[in-house]
């Protein structure tokens, strides 16, 4: 249940247990703040000063004192433990989730797709399955939110941040910058797109999808097709994130050093193998481990002296920071986790 009016509407399962907390929280402050006011307007007027009347004199009360410490400490520990629990379905995404990058940037949103699409502006995600966004900015500290699923995370350059949901209600949901990044903060505004399978599906083939009705405005409206006047119009088959992180290995030449357990990409063994590396851990030369993810690849990439495996001396790979753009890192990393 939630305040009609009140809240964005719940359009995901996460935001449906978010609202039933914090309208538990709500209503215990209501009581408690009823409780103790009304309880000292009371004592007030009750034991208020009057002439020849003498102040009673209280003792000990242990079982009060019990109830005092005994109350707050299961209400809080309750609250913590809900509270942990509706977090930590928040921050683990299902294996299977579908994994989109955004790149923020001054003042807008760009989104890359698996599939190798790129939007700016509108986010397209398809309707009742798990997405996993990748983010990272290109200049400044943003914040990508989207109220109604209750979804924010703090988007920030030279790194990556991540969020996931389920989106359960198909039409548009407004998405901002929750971080003042600069004169057209305001203005730094998106549309993130619920589509039914036939849309996903199309959106995949690369056809253009139309506008869609707000999702404040009819909950309960069956799922949309696109525009008729665009159902004839041609489709191009996008080139895949993975395929376009290929070519991004061949030209910035790290196929020269690097095997990429492809007979035709075989390397010099100048450097690691990156067949299969993507999520294992990796031995450091300070005997550290690291988990070889997203940030891991990009920080090698960028910083190559940062992390010196164990069995390489030295690092001889130039750095790639600012001579790759946003974009081609993202490709570049779909590559490497493609691969086997």
């Amino acid at each position: 249940m939630q305040f009609p009016n009140l809240m964005p509407i719940a359009a995901t399962d996460a935001a449906v247990r978010w609202n039933s907390l914090y309208n538990f929280l709500l209503g215990i402050s209501v009581f408690f703040f009823v409780l103790v006011i009304g309880a000292m307007i009371l004592f007030i007027i009750k034991y208020r000063a009057r002439e020849g009347a003498k102040t009673f004199y209280f003792r000990d009360h242990h079982f009060l004192e019990a109830c005092f410490i005994a109350i707050p400490t299961i209400l809080l520990l309750g609250i913590f433990g809900w509270g942990y629990s509706v977090y930590n379905s928040m921050m683990r995404p299902p294996a299977d989730a579908l994994e989109i990058h955004v790149i923020g940037k001054q003042w807008l949103w760009q989104f890359q797709y698996d599939n190798g699409r790129t939007t700016i502006g509108n986010l397209y995600v398809p309707l009742n399955k798990p997405v996993k966004l990748i983010m990272t900015s290109q200049d400044v500290i943003h914040d990508f939110f989207i109220p109604n699923f209750r979804v924010k995370s703090d988007v920030v350059p030279g790194m990556y941040t991540s969020v996931w949901f389920e989106a359960r209600v198909p039409g548009e949901h407004q998405v901002f910058c929750g971080m003042y990044c600069g004169t057209s903060h305001s203005q730094m505004l998106a549309k993130l797109v619920v589509l039914n399978d036939q849309q996903w599906a199309e959106f995949q083939r690369g056809k253009k999808i139309g506008p869609q009705p707000d999702a404040r405005l009819n909950l309960a409206a069956e799922d949309t097709t696109a525009d008729p006047s665009e159902a004839q119009a041609a489709t191009i088959e996008p080139v895949s994130l993975a395929t376009q992180g290929r070519a991004v290995f061949e030209t910035k030449g790290c196929v020269s050093c690097h095997s990429a357990g492809d007979p035709t990409h075989g390397g010099a063994n100048i450097g690691p193998s990156l067949a299969g590396i993507f999520g294992k851990n990796a031995a450091l030369q300070d005997g550290q481990t690291i988990r070889r993810d997203e940030s891991y690849l990009r920080q090698v990439i960028e910083q190559p002296q940062s992390h010196l495996l164990k069995g390489y001396q030295q690092s001889v790979m130039p750095t790639f920071k600012g001579l790759i753009s946003e974009t081609e890192m993202n490709s570049l990393i779909a590559y490497i986790k493609s691969l086997k």
